[in-house]
């Protein structure tokens, strides 16, 4: 699950971050990530006293953010990798004005641990798309005309983190974290973000032009869309 944290911002440039080493801070737990291969693959783990979790180092209003990202391997129940046990469910949400309570969650078509796969959101001021590894899962649709909030003045930065959720993400807290697993470990690379950032004090710059700034789904993608939600949708809010 992801907790989005917005701050007033203003956009800057269209810029691509890539090493986790220059462009990432770590912000829990800083004992248990592992910064490997120059900067290109990050380890988050967990264990009985502490997960682990970093943050970007800007803050970006409006972009496209993907991440490759694998999952915990093994009995994992109990934990939480967010960029957001068996089966492994996605689990999306929207918060805008403290306001959350729009989850929507998935079953994945895939083994998520045994490979990289690609978690992307694209975010602009007309709509926000989630995607695994290319498929569109969810769209939220910018509804401020009809009172539904939607996040278009205030940037963020990219959170990831792992941590224990024992008490309500397995069958309501019915299954318990196996602490005799640990640490458990999951692994991030090829991190980007095309994306307007904010530098302090600069004031307002317009992006550079890019395919997300305008992006919307056709009718043929709105029915793709669909039918990943007919067949892996497990929860709509």
């Amino acid at each position: 699950m992801k907790l989005i944290v917005f701050l007033v911002v203003l956009p800057w440039v269209a810029v691509f971050a890539r090493n986790f080493s220059q462009d990432f801070d770590l912000t829990w737990g800083s004992d248990r990530v592992r910064i490997l291969n120059n900067g290109e693959l990050l380890t988050l783990s967990l264990d009985k006293d502490s997960g682990s979790a970093f943050q970007s180092k800007n803050e970006y209003l409006f972009g496209k953010i993907s991440v490759q990202l694998k999952l915990v391997p093994g009995y994992s129940a109990g934990t939480v990798t967010s960029y957001y046990g068996d089966p492994y469910t996605v689990h999306t949400n929207v918060i805008t004005e403290g306001k959350g309570d729009r989850e929507q969650q998935f079953r994945l078509w895939f083994y998520p641990t045994a490979d990289f796969h690609t978690y992307s959101i694209l975010w602009n001021p007309h709509v926000i798309i989630f995607y695994v590894d290319g498929t569109r899962i969810r769209e939220f649709k910018n509804l401020d005309s009809t009172n539904v909030p939607f996040p278009e003045s205030r940037a963020m930065r990219i959170h990831s983190s792992i941590w224990n959720a024992d008490d309500w993400a397995t069958k309501g807290g019915l299954i318990k974290t196996d602490w005799s697993k640990a640490p458990f470990t999951a692994s991030f690379r090829n991190i980007s973000a095309q994306a307007c950032i904010w530098a302090s004090g600069s004031g307002a710059y317009p992006c550079s032009s890019n395919s997300w700034q305008a992006k919307q789904l056709d009718a043929a993608s709105l029915e793709r869309l669909m039918w990943v939600q007919k067949h892996y949708m497990i929860y709509n809010y």
